[in-house]
């Protein structure tokens, strides 16, 4: 009954819905206005929801401007109903009520797998987690999709663009791609493939063991490879360019092969999306299957700066490990107006009679999914198996996030390869310039 009256809700919301005049761009050096003041992780400037996960404090107007994130916490999320993953359109920081966010349409099969979705009017479906990791072992019980331009990805993403990857192409179903990034910068030594037997049709155990100075995937419990944060070093800026900063736990399925994104990006996803492929027509979708993702905090790193337990925020602009504090400043909004700076911004209270609230600012990033990927150059033969089964009639509840407007969308990369951290601008999935009224949101569900 309330999951109803929540859909209720977000239909009276998007028939209500205004455009913002103008939504800022951020990213290398270009900061977020002071009237948009957040920017998020897609390279767009704006308040609520872009002052949530994902937030570049390194873009935004000012540090503060994103909310405090919340810190780890050791738990095994059992990914079997929509329980626990709200939609963009209604997370307001608070890790005690929703364990996920999603954008798209994640939906559930059997009463035993969530899906990650995608059909031909989307980009996708993305969860991430609320709570962010600094240090820990991650592991993900799932399957990836299958296709020609279909990436289906399990990784770790900071908000200054630190990120461990498992990513999955589409057409290779007996290799994984493990890489990792430093703040979006891209090397192309940092990607190695990982064998494993059908993604598509079998379940695996991937797993990070994300640790302050090495990172190691494991498939199905085996260590394949390790990266040590003094292998590193980059003598041109003095900095071991290795994953150091909290990060959240992303799980995505996106298009990459899109005839709008850049040919390399198409090329490392082996080729154009075909959007009459069997799983397409037998499902209505391109779909991977998620079980189980399972959290075992780590300590922070020695001489981190604590003062709390609440909250992860950055204290300088270099982004690093030692510009990070634990705190415990609040991480919650009070609506979509608010900002880091701002926390209890609200809309005007609706009375009966009286106008509707809108914001002439973008509060919710459009998008409806989203993937990671790094845009190598890599084909392959899409794989021939069925193994689509009852899909479509039993994965018969979905909840979704926002979803693409047209106004802004994702493009990934140029006509070159770009890491799936990139600089903004070589990838960007823009803000939507939908403002929501949340006030009505709150109205209905009460």
């Amino acid at each position: 009954m309330v999951r109803s009256l929540r859909v209720a809700a977000s239909a009276v919301v998007v028939s209500s819905m205004v455009f913002a005049q103008s939504t800022p761009s951020c990213g290398a050096g270009n900061l977020c206005p002071a009237s948009a003041p957040c920017c998020s992780q897609y390279g767009a400037c704006g308040v609520g929801a872009y002052c949530l996960g994902g937030c570049d404090p390194l873009s935004s107007y000012s540090l503060d401007s994103c909310v405090p994130a919340p810190v780890c916490k050791s738990q095994d999320y059992k990914l079997t109903s929509l329980d626990g993953i709200a939609p963009n359109t209604q997370y307001l920081g608070d890790p005690t009520d929703s364990a996920w966010v999603s954008s798209g349409t994640p939906a559930v099969y059997q009463d035993a797998q969530v899906l990650l979705t995608m059909n031909e009017n989307s980009t996708g479906t993305l969860l991430a987690s609320t709570s962010y990791v600094w240090y820990g072992k991650i592991t993900a019980n799932m399957t990836s999709s299958r296709g020609a331009g279909v990436v289906t990805a399990f990784i770790l993403l900071s908000d200054v663009k630190d990120e461990i990857d498992f990513e999955f192409i589409g057409t290779d179903l007996n290799d994984v791609q493990s890489n990792y990034y430093y703040q979006g910068i891209t090397n192309y030594n940092n990607e190695l493939n990982i064998s494993v037997q059908d993604t598509f049709n079998t379940f695996h155990i991937y797993e990070f063991d994300w640790q302050p100075d090495s990172v190691t995937w494991s498939v199905d419990g085996v260590p394949h490879r390790t990266v040590n944060r003094n292998e590193t070093w980059n003598s041109t800026d003095n900095r071991y360019h290795f994953p150091q900063t909290p990060a959240r736990v992303e799980l995505s399925l996106w298009p990459a092969g899109l005839a709008k994104n850049g040919q390399g990006t198409v090329s490392w996803a082996g080729g154009l999306v075909d959007w009459n492929s069997p799983d397409v027509k037998n499902a209505g979708y391109y779909y991977a299957m998620v079980s189980d993702v399972n959290v075992e905090c780590y300590n922070p790193p020695p001489g981190a700066n604590v003062s709390g337990s609440a909250s992860y925020v950055y204290t300088g602009n270099a982004g690093t490990n030692n510009t990070v504090s634990i705190t415990n400043d609040a991480t919650v909004l009070k609506s979509f107006l608010g900002t880091g700076t701002n926390i209890s911004a609200d809309y005007p209270s609706v009375s009966s009679g009286s106008p509707a609230a809108t914001s002439e600012v973008a509060t919710i990033p459009g998008l409806s999914g989203a993937g990671p990927g790094t845009n190598g150059q890599r084909g392959g033969s899409p794989d021939s198996g069925s193994g689509v089964g009852s899909i479509a009639s039993s994965a018969v509840s979905s909840a979704g996030g926002s979803q693409s407007t047209g106004v802004g969308g994702f493009s990934q990369g140029g006509s070159g390869s770009k890491s799936g951290a990139a600089p903004m601008g070589d990838r960007v999935l823009k803000g939507s310039l939908l403002a929501v009224l949340v006030a009505v949101v709150g109205t209905l569900v009460m």
